[in-house]
């Protein structure tokens, strides 16, 4: 039968999911600390050996040795051991005190003193360590066969029972190396699934930090992994995307994401099982999170089609990840070894009339007609600076038309595109101008045909009947 020592460390194991190793090596560090305290000098190496099954009544199980390595002989100076106490936090020695009546500034002075040059300097100072080095001749003493590195281990003397404030320093450090133990095994545990698709729980909020329920660990979304427009309430369910875990000085750290690429390649797997299986590859994604998203795929299988994978009948798989991702567009792209190919479709659903590639410059110099150009500039020149981010080409918009620069993937909207709609909306705005009174400067604008709000919603909505032909 197990003894109680042993079922209480089972306990702890159970509990905190630690092994009877990692358990039991704190028990033995918190004996020896103990041992130290009150018995022990400041020239042994402690180690305790604990046996929770070998229970007596004079040792417990417990067997504590001084532990040293076997060094060369050498020869030290006579003040070798005080200079090695102060060096190392011990009293100051003789020689190193100032007289009688010295002022405290010159005491200050000599406290502040730099240090040694450097670490090699120090420990070429002191080449010897009491604690844990023994002599080679000190060590045949003990055994005749020592060799130079080997383990000279001396066996002490159990007490008959250790102090209370011993008993306090043991159970100090039990307590902080279970923690530690138990830190280790989360940090492990995370650490293996960086880049997993979690269903996770919001906890709370504190400052712009959303703190997620993990069950055994509390993970956390900062602010730059959060999605804008989304609001995170207590007790929500949200899948996020495990993107990192670091360790530090308070325990293991680990970050969620919503706004990370990795997040939508997750949700894509999860949905379709084409990309799961690997028969439908995901070459690259570029995302503005909350906005927009443009994914490239690709298959080796001709007998399947890729986009209509992902998109699935009806829309039905894409529109699942939409949800998931709160609205967020999502535009299914083929990926092609072709530069001008792959640039023309990461325009989509914009249709581009010509194309001029300038290799030196790494630039795409893309000419599109009037009505077109919405849809391939995007709202706030979103959808050509996705183009750019996904192909990792400078893409410049044209106006075949009139053959002005009308975008740049670095620099933005260069000049509002108008469009047949807004044309024909500067035409009636004309006509109600004369019979309702409306500001100048708004008037003039639309006879102009200037891209207002209106027109931008215009090409949102462009876009949107767009990819839903070609899904179709």
């Amino acid at each position: 039968m197990a003894s109680q020592i042993s079922q209480a460390i089972k306990a702890i194991c159970d509990e905190k999911l630690l092994t009877e190793e990692a358990v039991l090596e704190a028990v033995q560090a918190s004996l020896a600390a103990a041992y130290r305290k009150d018995f022990g000098n400041k020239n042994q190496n402690i180690k305790c050996e604990f046996d929770p099954e070998k229970y007596d009544g004079e040792t417990a199980g417990i067997r504590i040795f001084d532990v040293k390595t076997v060094v060369e002989d050498m020869e030290l100076p006579e003040d070798y051991f005080e200079r090695f106490d102060a060096a190392h936090g011990g009293k100051k020695p003789e020689t190193l005190r100032g007289p009688a009546g010295e002022k405290k500034e010159d005491v200050k002075k000599e406290k502040d003193a730099p240090a040694p040059e450097s670490a090699e300097a120090e420990e070429e100072e002191f080449m010897f360590n009491p604690k844990t080095m023994i002599m080679l001749s000190d060590a045949k003493d003990l055994k005749p066969d020592a060799q130079i590195d080997d383990e000279i281990r001396v066996e002490l003397n159990i007490p008959a029972a250790f102090g209370r404030m011993a008993a306090q320093t043991a159970k100090q450090v039990i307590m902080q190396k279970l923690r530690e133990a138990e830190r280790n095994v989360i940090y492990q545990d995370f650490k293996e699934r960086e880049g997993e698709l979690m269903n996770v729980t919001v906890q709370r909020r504190e400052g712009r930090i959303v703190l997620i329920d993990l069950g055994r660990a509390t993970g956390i979304i900062l602010p730059e992994d959060q999605i804008e427009s989304e609001r995170y309430f207590a007790g929500t369910r949200i899948k996020a995307i495990l993107r990192e875990v670091v360790l530090t000085n308070k325990g293991p750290e680990i970050r969620l994401s919503r706004s990370s690429p990795g997040l939508v390649a997750a949700l894509f797997a999860q949905e379709i099982p084409e990309i799961a299986n690997g028969v439908v590859e995901i070459k690259d994604i570029a995302r503005e999170a909350g906005s927009r998203t443009k994914v490239a795929v690709t298959t080796n299988d001709d007998m399947i089609d890729p986009i209509g994978s992902c998109i699935g009948q009806r829309g039905t798989r894409i529109q699942t990840i939409i949800r998931e991702l709160g609205g967020e567009k999502v535009d299914v792209i083929l990926w092609s070894e072709n530069t001008e190919e792959f640039i023309a479709n990461s325009l989509s659903p914009a249709k581009v009339s010509s194309m001029e590639i300038k290799e030196d410059e790494h630039l795409a110099v893309v000419q599109v007609t009037a009505d077109q150009l919405s849809l391939a500039i995007g709202k706030g020149g979103q959808n050509v600076r996705l183009a750019a981010k996904i192909t990792g080409w400078k893409i410049t918009v044209i106006n075949i038309d009139s053959d002005e620069v009308v975008a740049d993937s670095d620099l933005g909207v260069i000049k509002d595109a108008p469009t047949a709609r807004a044309q024909e909306s500067s035409v009636e705005s004309q006509d109600e101008s004369e019979s309702t009174e409306k500001p100048v400067e708004e008037s003039s604008s639309e006879e102009a045909g200037i891209v207002t709000n209106d027109d931008s919603d215009k090409a949102e909505k462009d876009e949107t009947e767009a990819s839903a032909k070609d899904t179709e």
